[in-house]
C-alpha cells in the first residue's frame, strides 16, 4: 500500500510538474505583450515631441497600469492557483486598477499625435467603425465586464482557468480588455469619437457597481467548490471593497468630466453673448452693419504642416 501511495505521489508530482512547465510559455507570453505595450508607448513618445511635450503624469500612469497587470499576471497569478483571496486580488488589480490607470495615459490620443496626418486618419477612420462604436458603448462594454465576471464565478470557468494555461490567458486577456473598454467608454480623456450622454454613463456606472457588489456578496455565501470557506470569505470581501475604491473613483472622475464640460459651455456661451454685443457696438462705429462677417484664412490642424488655410467666419470686430 505505501509502494501504492508512493507512485500516486510520483504521478501527481510528474503530472503538477508538467502543468507548471506547460503554463510557463503562456506567462512569458502575456508578458511580452505587456514589455510591447511599454516599448510601443515610448516610441510614440519620441516620435510625438514634434507636437509639443506630452503630461508627465500620463507617462507615469501609463507605466504603473503596465506594473500592475505585471504584478497580477506573475506572482499573484501563481498564488491563485491555490488561493482565491489571491485570485480576488489579481481580478481587482488587473481588471479594475490596471484598466483605470491605463485609460488615464490617453494611449489614443498619444497615438494620433505621434503619427503622420495619413496614418492618423486611418487610425480614425477605423475607431470610426461600427463594431468599435458597438463594443466601445458604455452598454456594451458594462455587458462585457460584468458579464464576464458573473460567467467566470458561477460556472465551472473558474477551475478550468487554473487547469488550461491557454484558456487562462484568454480570461485575463478578457478581463483586462473589458476593463479598459468599460472604464474608457466612462470617463476616458481620449477624443470621444461617439459622445455619449452623462446620463447614460452614469446609470451604466451605477448598475455596473450593483452588479460587481451583488456579486461578491454572493461569493461571500456561496465560494466556488473546492474554495477553503475562510479563504472565499476573505477574497469576497476583497472584491467588494477593492472594487469600492475603484468605483468611488469612477464616480468622482466622472462627475469632474461633467463639471469641466459645463464650464466650457458656460464659457462658450457668455463669449457669444459678448461677441454680439461687440459686433453690434462696432456697426454703430463704422457705420456697417453689426451682424456682418468677414472672412479670414488660417491653417487647419492637418494644414499647419503644409502651410495651406482653411477659411472660417469671424465676427466684425475680428477684422484687421
Amino acid at each position: 500500500m505505501d509502494q501504492n501511495q508512493g507512485q500516486h505521489h510520483e504521478q501527481h508530482h510528474e503530472q503538477h510538474h508538467e502543468q507548471s512547465f506547460g503554463a510557463v510559455p503562456w506567462e512569458v507570453l502575456a508578458m511580452l505583450v505587456l514589455a510591447g505595450a511599454a516599448a510601443g508607448y515610448a516610441v510614440a513618445l519620441v516620435a510625438a515631441r514634434r507636437r509639443g511635450p506630452w503630461p508627465a503624469h500620463r507617462t507615469a500612469l501609463w507605466y504603473l497600469g503596465l506594473l500592475c497587470a505585471a504584478v497580477a499576471l506573475g506572482p499573484v497569478a501563481a498564488a491563485a492557483r491555490t488561493s482565491f483571496t489571491a485570485h480576488m486580488l489579481g481580478h481587482v488589480l488587473l481588471g479594475m486598477v490596471a484598466p483605470l490607470l491605463l485609460v488615464l495615459a490617453a494611449p489614443v490620443t498619444l497615438l494620433l499625435r505621434a503619427l503622420p496626418v495619413g496614418g492618423a486618419r486611418s487610425v480614425t477612420r477605423v475607431l470610426r467603425g461600427p463594431w468599435v462604436r458597438t463594443v466601445a458603448h458604455p452598454v456594451a462594454a458594462g455587458l462585457l465586464n460584468a458579464g464576464g465576471l458573473w460567467l467566470l464565478y458561477t460556472t465551472d470557468l473558474y477551475h478550468l482557468v487554473h487547469t488550461s494555461a491557454p484558456l487562462g490567458l484568454v480570461v485575463h486577456a478578457h478581463v483586462l480588455l473589458a476593463g479598459y473598454l468599460f472604464t474608457a467608454s466612462l470617463v476616458g480623456p481620449d477624443a470621444r469619437l461617439h459622445p455619449v450622454s452623462l446620463r447614460v454613463r452614469a446609470t451604466v456606472l451605477v448598475l455596473f457597481v450593483t452588479a460587481h457588489s451583488v456579486l461578491a456578496k454572493w461569493l461571500y455565501a456561496h465560494p466556488p467548490a473546492g474554495v477553503d470557506p475562510l479563504d472565499g470569505r476573505t477574497g469576497a470581501q476583497l472584491m467588494y471593497y477593492g472594487g469600492d475604491v475603484v468605483d468611488v473613483a469612477l464616480m468622482v472622475l466622472l462627475a469632474a468630466g461633467w463639471y469641466r464640460a459645463a464650464g466650457r459651455q458656460g464659457g462658450r456661451a457668455a463669449g457669444r453673448q459678448g461677441g454680439r454685443a461687440a459686433g453690434r457696438r462696432g456697426g454703430r462705429a463704422t457705420g456697417r452693419p453689426g451682424g456682418m462677417r468677414v472672412e479670414r484664412i488660417v491653417p487647419t490642424v492637418d494644414e499647419a504642416s503644409s502651410g495651406r488655410g482653411a477659411v472660417r467666419s469671424e465676427g466684425a470686430s475680428d477684422d484687421r
